[in-house]
């Protein structure tokens, strides 16, 4: 018999986005060959976007949003899991044209999973979630272009958010002296005990540079805002430096030119987490178990329900969110 399980089930009437907790069975779910058992879940910006309908990321309804989830094995028709294996899925457009994590239950490729790494916990892992996922993704893609510690100061923008936050923590745990950026004032003091060396008002970057090419300040930067935060730390990188460009919460036109790339041979890494290949993947959860500070990540994240999410999906897209909320099933 279909075993029932809660699940935030979104539908679509007159043109907008409703959330509701409904009960559902195995029945209910999406084809997959593997059924895990969801224990926890967590909220980036990309889930705001969806629990508001917002950017045409889902386009078919009733849906089950939450781009990702822990949890361990029920079933599984693929010889790589067997029942009981703990496992992490994030990316593979889960949440968006595929039900995701905000359920007691998810079905998923086999393809799509990737082991719980020794040493955390599922809830640690959904604390990190996508946004620390990519953060790490970033940091990878920085050193494999030449930075290190000796390099000098590296920038983080969107410093209080998850993804930025847990930049800020891994850089400093590896010995990097980071100046974090946010529009966030208050948030100063919360930034220095993540391991912040300076922090910097976005409004010294909100407008863009006022000239293609300032002063050499930076030696890499992660970059979770775009827009014209980004055409400014662009502006401002050092000679082949290289900024890991993570988010667009600030807009996704750059107004920028092509002279720092020319006369300073810059980079712009664009880092793509959702359809990363699984060794890569594994790589950084393991880089992430290894190098992430976890009391740090226990001090940034809160906890929260299934009927917390609509609510928190306001708050993330509004700036409201620090750091990384845990959704309990």
């Amino acid at each position: 018999m279909p075993n029932g399980f809660k699940a935030l089930l979104l539908t679509e009437a007159d043109g907008k986005v409703h959330a509701a907790i409904e009960e559902l069975d195995d029945r209910a779910l999406p084809p997959g060959d593997v059924t895990v058992r969801v224990s926890h879940s967590t909220l980036n910006y990309k889930d705001g976007l969806i629990l508001n309908g917002l950017g045409r990321l889902v386009r078919t309804y009733p849906h089950v949003p939450g781009v990702d989830f822990v949890g361990e094995v029920e079933r599984s028709d693929s010889p790589a899991w067997r029942p009981g294996d703990r496992v992490i899925v994030t990316g593979w457009r889960v949440g968006e044209l595929h039900w995701g994590g905000y359920a007691g239950k998810a079905r998923v490729k086999s393809d799509w999973l990737v082991p719980l790494p020794r040493g955390l916990t599922p809830e640690r892992a959904m604390a990190i979630g996508t946004a620390g996922f990519t953060s790490m993704l970033a940091i990878m893609a920085l050193e494999e272009h030449g930075l290190s510690p000796a390099g000098g100061e590296v920038v983080v923008t969107g410093a209080a958010g998850g993804l930025g936050g847990i930049a800020v923590a891994v850089l400093a745990k590896l010995g990097y002296k980071v100046a974090a950026v946010t529009g966030r004032a208050a948030e100063a003091d919360y930034l220095g005990t993540l391991g912040a060396a300076s922090v910097l008002d976005r409004a010294e970057l909100a407008d863009g540079p006022k000239k293609p090419m300032l002063g050499e300040r930076w030696a890499g930067a992660v970059d979770a805002v775009g827009g014209k935060v980004l055409a400014a730390v662009v502006a401002q990188l050092r000679q082949r430096a290289s900024v890991a460009v993570c988010g667009n919460a600030g807009g996704i036109e750059v107004p920028t030119t092509v002279l720092p790339f020319i006369l300073r041979g810059v980079n712009m890494l664009g880092i793509d987490s959702v359809l990363c290949p699984v060794p890569r993947r594994m790589a950084a959860w393991e880089r992430l178990a290894r190098d992430l500070p976890m009391d740090l990540l226990d001090s940034m994240t809160t906890r929260a329900s299934l009927e917390d999410l609509p609510t928190l999906g306001k708050r993330i897209l509004e700036g409201g969110v620090r750091g990384r909320v845990v959704i309990e099933l």
